[in-house]
Formats: structure tokens, sequence, C-alpha cells
């Protein structure tokens, strides 16, 4: 009569109060603004181009039409005998006066206003990012409108230099001025603008390296089983 052996296992493991390590939230750091930033705008995609070509861009055909070159010689004798007419005016600050009055206009009127004042729906606003010395010809540089444009800001600073006999000061306001109305008409700068304190475009925080809580005692640990245990185990696999 063989004996009954009792075997007597392991005890189960509680894996319910096993739970996998939590991580901490990633860290991020944000990026820093820039100070300058040069970024260009408009979209040279064929939509747009076909968008730009469905009408004539009267907001910029015009600067082609006759007359429109003598309107800018026009408008600066009419200044000039307007600010003549104020009292105690000298020479020099009235050349000074409309040399600026011109080129604050024409910055104005060129370089800063952007899109299509009227009738945008037409061109389907691909023109909302240009400026009217973008729009003029349709970016093409060189062209005769825009060498003449380029010209009169030149010959009126002249004029004006020649006026104030060459004060150092007159001098110094005049070239200044001139200078920021000619910087935008460059080619390099079509389509270009400047920037400054821009965020960054991505606006994605840089991730830094997460930090994970210590595991501890999550990994389980089997219990050793006494010689006698053992061997009673394997006597009942066998």
């Amino acid at each position: 009569m063989s004996r009954q052996t009792t075997i007597k296992l392991p005890p189960a493991l509680d894996l319910s109060s096993l739970s996998p390590p939590v991580a901490s939230p990633l860290r991020s750091r944000g990026r820093s603004a820039s100070i300058v930033k040069v970024e260009e705008v408009g979209d040279r995609s064929l939509e747009e181009m076909l968008d730009r070509s469905a009408y004539v861009n009267i907001n910029a055909n015009w600067v082609n039409a006759k007359g429109a070159w003598l309107i800018h010689i026009v408008l600066i004798v009419f200044g000039k005998i307007i600010i003549d007419t104020m009292p105690g005016m000298t020479q020099q600050i009235s050349w000074t006066l409309v040399n600026l009055l011109y080129l604050a206009l024409s910055y104005l009127m060129f370089h800063w206003v952007t899109g299509i004042p009227f009738e945008n729906d037409l061109h389907g606003g691909a023109y909302d990012d240009l400026t009217l010395w973008e729009q003029i010809d349709e970016g093409a540089q060189y062209t005769p409108a825009k060498k003449w444009l380029f010209t009169v800001p030149i010959g009126l600073f002249l004029a004006s230099t020649h006026y104030t006999n060459y004060n150092p000061w007159l001098f110094a306001i005049n070239v200044t001025a001139l200078i920021l109305v000619l910087i935008p008409k460059l080619p390099q700068l079509h389509r270009q603008r400047v920037r400054f304190m821009a965020e960054s475009a991505s606006e994605i925080t840089t991730p830094l390296t997460p930090s994970f809580s210590n595991s501890g005692r999550s990994t389980p640990i089997l219990e050793k089983l006494t010689p006698d245990e053992t061997a009673a185990t394997e006597t009942h696999y066998r």
C-alpha cells in the first residue's frame, strides 16, 4: 500500500499588487523667440498664379497708365508751393519737409499697405500678403515703372541736399529717410518680411530627458523552497 505524498507548492503570486512604474510627465522647455526673423510671404503655387491672372489687377496696373509718372512731379511741386506759403518758412526746412513727406507717403503707399482695398474677391485673396510694390508688373523686377519709382526719391533727395546748402544735420535726416524707402525696393527683399521678436514657427517645446520613478520591489521574487519540499515536488512530477 503506497503512502500518500503531500506536495506543498509555493504560494500563488498576487499580481494585483504589481503595477508598472509610472513615468513622470516630460519636462519641457519653451523655445525662445527670435530677435530678428526674415520670412517669405505669398504663395508661388499654380493655384495662386491662376488667381492673380484671372482679372487685371487694377490696384497696381495704374502705375503704367498715362500720367502716372507725371503725377509724382506734380505732387512734389504742389507740396513745395503749399509749404512755402507757411509764415517764417525757410528754403532749407521747406525742401527737407517736402522730401520727408514724399518719402513717408511713398513708403506708406508702396511698402506698408498690403492687399487690394477693393474687389479683392476677384483674385481669391492672392494679393492679401503682397504690398503694392510687389504687385506692380506681377512682381517683375527692373521694369520701366519700377525704375521710375526708384529714381524719383533719389532725384528729390539730391535737390533737397543742394537747396539745404549741404547742411550736415539735414543731410543726415534726408539720407536716412531715403535709405529706409529704397531698401524695400531692392530685388533681394522681394516678398521678404523682417519680423522683430517673432515667436518660433513650430511653437513646439523642446523635450528634455524624461525621469521615471524607481521601480522598487515591483519585480516579484520567488520564495526559496526547503530540500524536503523540493524532493517532494520532483517525486510528484516523475
